[in-house]
């Protein structure tokens, strides 16, 4: 079992920034992917940004309006910690964001096995 707990979110600028945390606990961090993903107002939970076990390699989500450039995932598995960083933040980013610990390396959502409770990013223009 592992459990995740959020942290980080708030209220910022369009144009801020704002550094997430995913702290592990149970089994070590390093036996997983982690991942983030979110839901915004009234649409479905989407995929932003997953980090193999090692550190080594991270995918970001590809639609139209993706995250790749702006938000960069990284792990300390010292720490049992994921991050997200997130730069030029937009009104759109506006969401509930979720981590997420799971065995396949993967944007698709049911690949990830535990899930944390949320933190609430609020962007305002």
């Amino acid at each position: 079992q592992v459990q995740l707990v959020e942290s980080g979110g708030g209220l910022v600028q369009a144009g801020g920034s704002l550094r997430l945390s995913c702290a592990t606990s149970g089994r070590p961090a390093i036996n997983y992917v982690m991942a983030w993903f979110r839901r915004a107002p009234g649409k479905e939970r989407e995929f932003v940004a997953a980090i193999n076990w090692a550190g080594t390699t991270t995918l970001y989500a590809d639609s139209a309006d993706s995250v790749k450039g702006r938000f960069t995932i990284s792990r300390d598995n010292a720490k049992n910690t994921a991050y997200l960083q997130m730069s030029s933040l937009k009104p759109e980013d506006t969401a509930l964001y979720y981590c997420a610990a799971g065995s396949i390396y993967s944007r698709t959502s049911a690949h990830y096995t535990y899930w944390g409770q949320g933190t609430q990013v609020t962007v305002s223009s």
